[in-house]
């Protein structure tokens, strides 16, 4: 369960804002901004990533990358 592992949890959110910015520069209907409920969050997760360019989310998904690949 991702949610007792601080590690496993701060990968499925990279992996989800990721995704979301993906998703969004593909097909932007899908998470428009003016959607109500969960997919508004999916809307917020692909700005952090893809509108704003975010230099933390870049130095966390880096450090994730290091992480599982050199120190697992």
């Amino acid at each position: 369960s991702a949610i007792f592992n601080f590690q496993s949890l701060l990968t499925v959110v990279l992996l989800l804002i990721c995704t979301c910015a993906y998703i969004r520069s593909l097909a932007p209907s899908l998470l428009d901004k003016n959607k109500t409920g969960y997919l508004c969050l999916f809307w917020v997760f692909s700005l952090l990533s893809g509108e704003r360019k975010s230099p933390y989310v870049a130095v966390c998904c880096v450090m994730m990358a290091f992480c599982i690949l050199f120190v697992q």
